[in-house]
């Protein structure tokens, strides 16, 4: 290997369709790899597989309902509902709802694998091509990034396809970043960098917040650091206006999810066992099966911290001899920095910064610092491969990976009927149990009953017997409900909803003040004697309003910036 970067034009060598077209061949090879205990075994039954297919296939019931953006989760807390789609990121529940509308459920989570496995591959070839010594060296980059370490832990014992999918983006994420710095030579525009990143941001970000979170943190580091290398404000200053972008475009998901914490009961991300102070590599807690999953992280953690640092002496050897290419010597301190800031960002001793860094303990586990060490492992990887150790690399890595997933293979639980298991469920109308931090304040949804009606009428007084009614559900999708009722004296009805804010309720077309259940806050309707008809919707809130006129401003920055490039096309 030669001891300085590609410019753009020597990096054309491997920009040919057949190199992409390899590559892009590797990237199916490894993820299938990947997936081989799965057409053995079943499904990875790792700890958020139901939460992921349930989502799915409340998304994918919702389309056809003719909701194309889902909001309300209808069929979350056993047909009462939870708001899960206004804070959860829609990229990962969308593709996986997608998936699942053309292919047997059963086959989804494989299929999301396959696909998301694949486009890493790729994401990365992009990347370390402009830094390998030859194609070679590049694929096993490619390799090395599809199936590192963490990725096999998110995969077999975490199931977190969201958190999967946002790691795919990384990789060109971090080549626009570098870009955008002025580390890496680029033959594209800087306005034209700027719009790259900020739609890779946005997508991570849309993917899953704690993958947002850290890019937001690892990103901003690289940009300091490369103003102070370089001695430029110009690094700070473009990336800043990057991550606003990006943040901008994908405000329409951001605003809400910020704004309506303030109806949920968010602190439950936060609790016991997931905090980060339960979670700092080789944590002890009270919780024996919570240390044996955390030392699993740990260990994993561990190798690719020792990996990356033996690769890194070689690279620091060569950027030592590269004295007469600053360009070599800033990125690869650069790279140091992040690396090594990850990695002490794992350890209990940053404990002060989890705790004051805005929203940095809503990571709850900080070996998801991995995502960003996943990057760094690859690219290190294969930039170090000089010819003469190229087969060795192979090897070790191939080794490396090897006993990594069997390892991680023989500690997860597989499952085959995880995915019918939530299917059946929505099928027989009993729907699935909710989540913690998307419920509203005051439920307890411990307490929820399972396979209640849509509408039951109940006394005024809860000692008096029910009056006599009839009830028909004239609609009733996730964010239409329509009953029609006749009772023979005043009374109320219990709809299987609970109270959030965003639901609106009429009877007779005017807008009713509503109660609720005492333990789990379902919404109930008074209603007089005789016919009266109820209606409850779900409505846009000002929040989603704000964060939409956000992302479609932020959609006309970028074209603002492309129309310039476009206009000198025309020209030419």
């Amino acid at each position: 290997m030669t001891d300085s970067l590609s410019t753009p034009e020597e990096s054309r060598k491997n920009e040919g369709l057949h190199a992409w077209l390899g590559a892009s061949a590797i990237s199916i090879a490894t993820a299938l790899a990947i997936l081989a205990p799965f057409f053995l075994l079943g499904t990875a039954s790792g700890h958020d597989i139901q939460f992921h297919i349930s989502s799915w296939l409340d998304a994918a019931g919702q389309w056809k309902e003719g909701i194309l953006f889902p909001r309300w989760t209808e069929w979350a807390n056993y047909g009462f509902g939870e708001p899960r789609f206004i804070f959860y990121p829609p990229l990962s529940w969308m593709l996986g709802a997608a998936l699942g509308s053309f292919l047997p459920w059963t086959w989804t989570p494989a299929a999301f694998v396959l696909a998301v496995q694949t486009f890493a591959g790729i994401s990365a070839f992009a990347l370390i091509r402009r830094f390998a010594s030859s194609y070679v060296a590049s694929i096993l980059g490619v390799t090395a990034y599809a199936a590192n370490p963490y990725a096999l832990l998110v995969i077999y014992t975490r199931s977190d396809y969201a958190e999967l999918l946002a790691t795919s983006f990384y990789p060109l994420l971090f080549l626009a970043a570098l870009r955008l710095s002025g580390l890496l030579e680029s033959d594209v525009p800087p306005r034209k960098c700027l719009m790259q990143f900020a739609v890779l941001f946005a997508a991570v970000w849309l993917s899953n917040a704690p993958a947002g979170v850290l890019a937001s943190y690892s990103l901003a580091l690289l940009f300091f650091w490369a103003a102070l290398e370089q001695k430029k404000i110009q690094p700070a200053s473009w990336g800043t206006g990057g991550l606003a972008l990006g943040l901008g475009l994908a405000a329409f998901y951001l605003v809400p999810a910020a704004y309506e914490q303030r109806w949920v009961n968010i602190s439950g991300a936060l609790a016991e066992g997931l905090t980060p102070a339960d979670n700092f590599l080789f944590a002890v807690t009270p919780d024996a099966e919570h240390d044996a999953f955390n030392r699993i992280a740990s260990y994993v953690a561990v190798l690719i911290v020792a990996v990356i640092s033996m690769l890194a002496i070689v690279l620091w050897r060569r950027r030592q001899k590269a004295a007469g290419d600053s360009r070599l010597r800033t990125v690869v301190g650069s790279l140091f920095v992040l690396a090594a800031v990850a990695s002490l960002m794992m350890l209990r001793l940053t404990n002060f910064f989890w705790i004051f860094l805005p929203k940095l303990r809503f990571l709850q586990f900080p070996w998801r610092w991995l995502t960003v060490l996943g990057v760094i492992f690859a690219l290190f990887l294969g930039w170090t491969a000089h010819r003469r150790w190229l087969v060795t690399l192979w090897i070790a890595f191939l080794l490396m990976a090897s006993l990594t997933g069997a390892y991680l293979v023989r500690h997860t639980w597989w499952d085959a009927e995880d995915v019918n298991f939530v299917k059946d469920s929505l099928e027989d109308k009993t729907g699935f149990e909710g989540t913690d931090e998307y419920d509203p304040l005051g439920d307890d949804h411990t307490d929820i009953p399972q396979k209640q009606l849509e509408a039951k009428v109940i006394s005024e007084e809860e000692s008096d017997p029910a009056p006599k009614s009839e009830v028909r559900v004239v609609r009733w999708t996730a964010e239409d409900r329509i009953i029609e009722l006749r009772t023979e004296k005043p009374a109320v009805v219990r709809l299987r909803l609970l109270h959030y804010p965003a639901w609106q309720i009429m009877v007779n077309s005017k807008q009713v003040k509503t109660r609720r259940t005492i333990s789990y806050k379902a919404i109930l309707v008074p209603v007089g004697a005789g016919t009266s008809r109820v209606e409850a919707r779900f409505m846009r809130t000002p929040d989603r309003a704000i964060g939409g006129w956000i992302s479609f401003a932020s959609f006309l920055g970028i074209g603002a910036l492309l129309w310039p490039f476009r206009r000198a096309a025309l020209k030419a």
